[in-house]
């Protein structure tokens, strides 16, 4: 069931051979999947050099063909979806219904970016004397390094990958060690679809060795990152060095706010929904409940009620409507975020400790009363814990939804047009969602203001991220 783990450059799949590598874990039963080999600096140099060479093969190729390479290679994630989805449940512990959901948007983000490489136009600008002709045209910028982390294995490379291939660049792809099967189904598909060798390819190792020996390289022109705010900072200084592009999707900490017209039981089913998605694992999650102080009981008992609905187990596993974290790290930092909030004040309302004796479960957690100073109210907690706190006023609550360095997403339920324009305006974030969960879809940009990043992806501005603008002056 689970992928042949491989590196894929220069259209060949590379196996272990004598490589160094590392085993992958079913976060849900702690067992070893398979053997990922990691690429050495010679595979690297390899994949660079087949880069370059993809490069000048895709540049060339019209974007309608381009454009028809990238639908069948959608049309296959499609059809694929079953294998690819348990696979991504093995890897990464996602439920199959989550993980289901994840490929076929990600296909659906190959689709959207294929139709709009097509429609990469430029424009003329009327001259200021007869017979001299002004164009803006757009080229793709070349060869793209990207690396994606282990939280979304099929649509974080997929947002990378079609966005470069849409524009006309090749690409080389560090996804994430712990859950790589993913990516290597998705770049099955490409490779299947007929993509020529050398424009899409696939490496793991450890991360400071790839991204380090990677970006400084002359062929590389841009970077995409999406990833936690400290290593973005080091790999865009990196990139600074070579005044390369850089698109940096960082960490976030999503503010929830709950104003007394709202109905709190209807706005705490929706968002506690969203909250326990993938565990907590989502840079999107909302992680900072502020509720008026009218809705506020009524919000945290119906919130705690849903937590306490939730299943846990495999999620492969029919019924089950939570699966484990990741890997170990998070279930340390879980016990570190609750027991600062309980030595803070904070209670416990439900959950507040790990589960079972196997796997990498904590329990869907509530906590009340934490005060704003506190680790869980002032760092990303990825994870499925949710601290709710009351507010009287509308200034009161954008300074405190606010005062954090992230600026990725938020949230606000409203009745009132009045309310929902006003904070829509005072949010600062690059994403805010009035009355709604939906913002990330193919055709919007996504992404981050302050320290949660800059660049998008999605949208016409994921694919402006991969071209170069030229002015052409014609007498």
């Amino acid at each position: 069931m689970y992928s042949e783990l491989a590196l894929y450059i220069d259209g060949k799949w590379l196996n272990g051979e004598g490589r160094k590598g590392e085993d992958v874990i079913n976060p849900a039963t702690g067992k070893v999947l398979a053997h990922l080999p990691h690429a050495g600096k010679a595979d690297l140099d390899a994949a660079l050099a087949a880069a370059e060479k993809g490069f000048a093969v895709w540049k060339a190729t019209s974007a309608y063909d381009r454009s028809k390479i990238m639908r069948k290679a959608a049309d296959l994630l499609r059809e694929r979806f079953d294998h690819v989805s348990k696979v991504q449940t093995q890897e990464q512990g996602k439920i199959y219904v989550e993980s289901r959901a994840e490929v076929l948007t990600s296909a659906d983000i190959i689709d959207w970016y294929a139709e709009e490489g097509r429609r990469t136009y430029g424009r003329v600008i009327p001259g200021r004397q007869r017979g001299v002709r002004q164009m803006v045209v757009q080229e793709p910028v070349g060869v793209v390094a990207a690396f994606t982390p282990w939280n979304f294995p099929t649509l974080t490379p997929v947002r990378k990958i079609a966005g470069a291939l849409a524009a006309g660049c090749s690409i080389i792809i560090k996804a994430s060690e712990e859950t790589p099967g993913g990516c290597i189904e998705l770049v099955k598909c490409f490779a299947d679809a007929g993509l020529p060798a050398g424009v899409l390819n696939l490496v793991f190792g450890v991360p400071a060795e790839v991204s380090e020996h990677l970006i400084p390289k002359k062929a590389i022109k841009k970077i995409s990152f999406t990833g936690s705010v400290p290593v973005g900072k080091h790999l865009a200084g990196l990139a600074a060095k070579g005044m390369k592009k850089a698109t940096m999707e960082l960490g976030g900490h999503s503010p929830v706010v709950v104003f007394d017209d709202a109905d709190p039981e209807k706005t705490a089913d929706t968002i506690a929904a969203f909250k326990y998605r993938n565990a907590g694992q989502v840079c999107i999650s909302p992680t900072r409940f502020y509720v008026h102080e009218k809705n506020y009981s009524k919000f945290v008992a119906r919130f705690t009620e849903y937590a306490k609905g939730l299943k846990l187990g495999d999620g492969l596993e029919k019924g089950i409507t939570l699966g484990p974290l990741a890997n170990p790290r998070r279930l340390d930092a879980m016990e570190s975020f609750v027991n600062d909030a309980k030595d803070r004040g904070g209670k416990v309302v439900t959950g507040g400790s790990r589960h079972g004796n196997q796997g990498f479960f904590y329990q869907p957690t509530v906590i009340t009363d934490v005060p704003d100073n506190s680790k869980i109210m002032t760092e990303e907690p990825f994870g499925p814990v949710a601290p709710i706190v009351a507010f009287k006023t509308f200034d009161e609550v954008v300074e405190r939804a606010n005062s954090l360095q992230f600026g990725l997403a938020a949230y606000a339920f409203t009745t009132s047009e009045k309310n929902a324009t006003a904070i829509s305006d005072a949010l600062q974030s690059g994403m805010v969602g009035v009355n709604s969960i939906a913002i990330s879809t193919p055709e919007t940009p996504f992404g981050g203001v302050k320290e949660s990043g800059y660049g998008s992806e999605g949208g016409i501005e994921g694919l402006q991220a991969y071209m170069n603008i030229k002015f052409i002056s014609q007498a």
